[in-house]
């Protein structure tokens, strides 16, 4: 039986072969670990489904495979031929009787069968398995593409609205896709840079360490150039007040010592639930893009960035207006826990609309953050600060406050959706008991 490097998910088109638990010649159980994978975003065991016994190993630890892929061979316990059985004791027979002999029977002569040699094939790659998404067979224009051509178009970085069809009503098609990547006409859909050669020549002369760059760092360079080049950002800042939330969040976790509860609120679970809140007051920020329409969804799934050894990954809490903040705030421990040992599952880790980044913890007073496609915005939250602020009165006092910066897709939300949005998130942090009913 054949063992494949498993699809971790949809966007997920190759895996490294972390460790082997086992080795060549050892015997397995359904359910025993074989070997243990990483993608771009998590790890995962590997489990054997055949009793049998591992006789090889095409794939060596630390190597990237794409999905797909045969790393192992495991012989099934009944697929050995029973040539090993021992032959039985012969039995002594009986005196033979004679018998009148049988008349001739004729026997049909039947033909071998032809023997069909085998397909020869790479026996590593035995699945055909694409290794990115194509695109969608309409552009947003309304030009269909066959394909043949978007498969081109993505191979060769062709920007397809950038290519005029010459098939049927327009259509675009697989030569239209080899003129434009000849005459360099159709512009390719991504800028590359500077070549790896030309930049190592320029520091040759200058000590440096090289540092291989592993298949999450690549996700990570070619999902945010993709973002930047190819979303229009757009960006809104506002000042918002802490002192209620500060109390507040105080009092609770002082009631939950008080209570025996190990229960802890901090400042980013409130941010989580806030923004929970405006996005059901502003369904239309709730949304995402999709070509040649718009996803607009009834719950607030929210992504929240967490830093793990060699990149980030955005773990998605869902439908969490119908959550309480201490149901919050432990979903998001545990999120947090599993994310930096890289065991989240796939599903844990795709969707939403939005995402939150929160970098306060490190001093950072005021940024903007890339919004991760598919995704339609990401909330940047810096560092609290006490700033002077005039009192009703006319005096001046002390108050807590962060800077929070909101990265719009504008193809989604408009500026002032998005105004409303970052209104609505301000008045629910600065009015926070609202939060807890």
């Amino acid at each position: 039986m054949d063992i494949l490097m498993p699809q971790l998910g949809e966007t997920v088109a190759e895996g490294t072969l972390a460790v082997w638990a086992k080795a060549v010649g050892d015997m397995v159980q359904p359910g025993d670990v074989l070997f243990e994978i990483e993608t771009d975003k998590s790890s995962m065991e590997i489990t054997a489904t055949v009793a049998g016994k591992l006789v090889a190993i095409h794939v060596e630890k630390g190597k990237t495979v794409p999905v797909g892929t045969v790393v192992a061979v495991v012989a099934e316990s009944g697929d050995a031929a029973s040539q090993s059985t021992a032959t039985p004791a012969p039995v002594a027979a009986p005196a033979p009787v004679a018998a009148p002999a049988p008349a001739p029977v004729a026997v049909p002569v039947v033909a071998a069968a032809p023997v069909v040699p085998p397909v020869a094939r790479d026996p590593l790659y035995p699945v055909a398995t694409p290794t990115q998404n194509f695109g969608p067979a309409r552009l947003s224009d309304g030009t269909n593409v066959t394909p043949l051509a978007r498969r081109l178009a993505a191979q060769k970085q062709v920007n397809l609205q950038q290519v005029k069809g010459t098939g049927p009503r327009g259509r675009i098609l697989a030569r239209d896709i080899e003129a434009a990547a000849a005459s360099g006409g159709g512009q390719r859909a991504l800028a590359t840079g500077a070549s790896a050669e030309s930049i190592i020549a320029q520091y040759a002369n200058t000590p440096h360490e090289v540092v291989p760059v592993d298949t999450m760092r690549k996700t990570i360079a070619r999902r945010l150039l993709e973002s930047k080049q190819t979303v229009p950002h757009f960006y809104l800042s506002v000042p918002v007040m802490l002192d209620a939330l500060n109390t507040l969040r105080a009092d609770a976790n002082q009631a939950a010592v008080a209570c025996g509860s190990d229960l802890k609120l901090s400042v980013t679970d409130f941010i989580i639930k806030a923004l929970a809140s405006a996005m059901v007051r502003v369904p239309e920020a709730n949304a995402v893009w999709a070509e040649d329409r718009i996803l607009r969804f009834s719950q607030a799934d929210i992504g929240v960035a967490v830093a793990i050894e060699g990149g980030l990954i955005t773990p998605v809490l869902r439908a969490v207006e119908g959550k309480s903040l201490s149901a919050v705030s432990r979903e998001m421990k545990s999120v947090v826990a599993r994310a930096r040992a890289r065991k989240l599952q796939p599903a844990e880790y795709t969707g939403g609309a939005i995402a939150i980044s929160n970098l306060g913890m490190y001093g950072v007073h005021e940024f903007s953050a890339i919004i991760n496609p598919p995704q339609a915005a990401i909330l940047a939250v810096g560092a609290a600060s006490r700033v002077p602020v005039e009192a009703a009165d006319g005096s001046v006092r002390f108050a807590s406050q962060m800077m929070v910066t909101l990265s719009c897709d504008h193809r989604v939300i408009d500026g002032a959706v998005g105004a409303q949005l970052l209104e609505a998130f301000k008045k629910a942090i600065e009015n926070p008991v609202a939060l807890l009913v």
